[in-house]
């Protein structure tokens, strides 16, 4: 069972724009086809964590509320943690589990969840952060696109030194490199 953090991000390192939109990874030619990956690595998972922000980009740009089913079809029924102090919609018919709680109390619970499954914290990135600084990240998988945004949200905004970071696999996915690293634990 692994913590992996799994995205996508800009040349120089963005996730999304300033106003937070990830629309220039669905315009990169080719990211269609790239993006069926994601089945094989869906089928490890076990349990979702993603921040208000993530959650809130993925169910306003797929119109999850209008249509739920949409979110089921792509995540089945694995329980997805959302970070926020905040009220959220909640998608009808996943399972949704909104927490201000800190980051390893929430761990232990989708550890627990997830069966012996692999974690995906889909982002943003200071959320994955939190995992980091709390040790309990273990991979990250970066598929970097032809894009540069020039600021945006930092696929990463903390100091992870090259001595908690091994670099495992370098892969060609079109137009796309994808970057796996393990991520050891804190000093």
């Amino acid at each position: 069972m692994a913590t992996i953090y799994n995205t996508a991000t800009t040349l120089d390192g963005f996730l999304a724009t300033p106003d937070n939109s990830l629309q220039w990874l669905f315009d990169v030619p080719g990211a269609d086809d790239e993006e069926g990956g994601i089945n094989d690595f869906l089928s490890g998972i076990g349990a979702m964590a993603m921040g208000s922000t993530t959650y809130e980009w993925v169910v306003d740009h797929e119109s999850l509320l209008e249509r739920p089913a949409t979110w089921t079809a792509w995540y089945g029924d694995r329980p997805t943690w959302v970070f926020t102090h905040r009220d959220l919609p909640v998608v009808q018919g996943a399972d949704i589990r909104f927490t201000e709680a800190p980051v390893p109390e929430v761990h232990a619970e989708m550890v627990a969840a997830a069966g012996g499954r692999d974690l995906w914290v889909m982002g943003g990135g200071d959320l994955v952060g939190q995992f980091a600084d709390a040790g309990l990240l273990d991979r990250i998988v970066t598929t970097i696109a032809p894009v540069t945004l020039g600021a945006g949200a930092p696929l990463l905004p903390r100091d992870l030194r090259s001595d908690r970071l091994t670099l495992t696999s370098v892969a060609q996915r079109g137009q796309f490199a994808e970057l796996t690293y393990d991520v050891g634990p804190p000093a």
